[in-house]
């Protein structure tokens, strides 16, 4: 399976400092230097707008203040700039009504927490093959 570049931008959104510390963690063990940091839905929507064409992934929590994940994601869907952007969502919410939520909302694909970096590695690869096709 083909992995995307890892040039790519991506932007982590997660209102929990030590969970943003650890994806980027992760990330960089993948290859991924490019990882850039929003607290919530809100201000990561503001970075996004800010530059519609700089980020190649969006991976985002659940539950944060000011604007949830699933806020985010319909936000991103509802923007003629962003709504190419692919997005991985990350979260303790393993509920399947939650998963179908996520997906309906239009997250292109779903970790449930805690994970590995192997998780997070085939979650990418799958959503950059699927986009690929």
């Amino acid at each position: 399976m083909a992995m995307p570049n890892s040039d790519i931008n991506i932007l982590i959104v997660d209102d929990m400092a030590a969970m943003r510390k650890i994806l980027k963690t992760l990330l960089a063990q993948l290859g991924y230097k490019n990882v850039d940091e929003a607290e919530d839905g809100k201000q990561a929507l503001e970075i996004l707008r800010r530059n519609p064409d700089k980020y190649q992934l969006v991976i985002t929590d659940w539950n944060m203040p000011n604007m949830t994940g699933i806020e985010l994601v319909q936000e991103i869907r509802k923007d003629e700039k962003l709504k190419h952007l692919p997005i991985l969502m990350v979260t303790a919410e393993a509920k399947k009504e939650n998963v179908l939520m996520a997906i309906k909302a239009g997250v292109n694909n779903y970790i449930v927490k805690p994970f590995t970096a192997e998780t997070l590695k085939d979650k990418i690869e799958k959503i950059f093959a699927a986009l690929n096709k």
